[in-house]
């Protein structure tokens, strides 16, 4: 017997056939759109843009040397 899938928003049951799978419905669908566009939904990797990266690095190259010689 195969696993039965739920909805991600309702829970309720849904099968792999309906056009709107994994949600059961349109309206679940676009909820679930709209909590990926408001920021509640987020990618937990790090980010790899490569010039985000070098972008950051220069940054922390140019910036003064925070240790002290109170020796």
């Amino acid at each position: 017997m195969a696993k039965q899938l739920h909805c991600p928003i309702c829970k309720k049951p849904v099968e792999a056939t309906v056009e709107d799978f994994p949600f059961c419905s349109d309206r679940c669908r676009v909820m679930d759109l709209a909590k990926w566009a408001s920021g509640d939904y987020k990618v937990s990797s790090p980010i790899q843009d490569p010039d985000l990266l070098e972008e950051l690095s220069r940054s922390h190259r140019n910036q003064p040397d925070q240790s002290t010689d109170d020796e």
